[in-house]
């Protein structure tokens, strides 16, 4: 049996959507049940409740032989610790007392480079990493660069400004990755019963971008130009503020692209496992242009 977190999310959906096309008993841990499609909901066993609850991971880990684990979004969290390795606590013990064998999480870039100690959300996320594999677990990171799929979170500003900004140089090129290929490299693990031991599987997309080449790329797939805007880091945090967000995890998200700037994402090498598929071209065709035209028309 494989279990799924965040089963409704945006890498979630996608995880469990390919998992079903397997023969193999599919479990997922859920907060409201309404929200998976009702086609869904006749073909896995359902547990009700948040998967940092020691109560719902011991009900949904028995009998279980793969789980999938992603931390969801914490953005009033006390701390970043809290957000990651607090939460992640009851499952490991879980993992350990229900016999669970194998478990694929996502996670980020960065490990073994000096900007990883002082990364915020990615320090985080490879402490967690860590907590699962001295459980004793087979173990997958699956470790990931900045999504492009985060650019959608300002799609307002692209479509009303033709602009996006974030805090680090326009010119640095990195890798990228969208959300489809991070949950194909997820499935693909947990339906694979080969693999053993404790190891990563970095998805890096097929090519190095900087901000500047995905506005360049963006204009000619909008049909209109658009540029990247480097903004400060005070502005970035204040913002992230005025959404709502915590002291702590404003400062661990402005620390994270600090990290983004002195190399996190680059010290990976490329090899043909981890250059997946989709283009940020192609990403920009299928997500975000549809998206921008959604905009237009509200």
């Amino acid at each position: 049996m494989i279990v799924v977190t965040t089963p409704t999310g945006d890498i979630g959906h996608r995880v469990l959507e390919r998992i079903l096309r397997s023969p193999e008993k599919v479990r997922v841990i859920v907060r409201d049940p309404s929200r998976l499609p009702s086609q869904v909901r006749e073909r896995v066993d359902v547990v009700q409740g948040s998967h940092g609850d020691e109560r719902v991971v011991n009900q949904a880990f028995a009998g279980a032989d793969f789980v999938f684990w992603l931390v969801p979004p914490d953005p009033q969290a006390k701390s970043v610790d809290a957000a990651y390795v607090d939460f992640t606590r009851p499952a490991c013990a879980a993992f350990k007392t229900k016999g669970v064998k194998r478990v694929v999480g996502i996670s980020a870039l960065g490990r073994g480079t000096p900007a990883a100690a002082h990364a915020g959300l990615v320090t985080a996320s490879l402490k967690m990493d860590d907590l699962i594999a001295s459980t004793g677990v087979d173990y997958r990171a699956v470790t990931n660069p900045s999504f492009m799929d985060n650019l959608l979170r300002q799609v307002e500003a692209i479509k009303k400004q033709s602009v996006f900004s974030l805090p680090i140089s326009g010119d640095l090129k990195q890798p990228s990755a969208c959300t489809r290929d991070i949950a194909a490299t997820a499935a693909k693990l947990l339906l694979d019963q080969s693999w053993t031991g404790v190891g990563s599987a970095p998805v890096l997309g097929p090519e190095d971008l900087s901000y500047n080449d995905m506005a360049t790329i963006m204009s000619q797939v909008l049909g209109k130009p658009v540029r990247f805007q480097e903004i400060p880091k005070h502005a970035f945090k204040a913002g992230l503020l005025q959404r709502g967000m915590s002291e702590a995890m404003a400062q661990a998200t402005v620390d994270l692209w600090v990290a983004y700037g002195q190399g996190l994402d680059s010290a990976e090498p490329r090899t043909p496992q981890s250059t997946t598929p989709t283009s940020f071209q192609q990403w920009c065709e299928d997500v975000l242009k549809p998206r921008v035209v959604e905009v237009a028309r509200a």
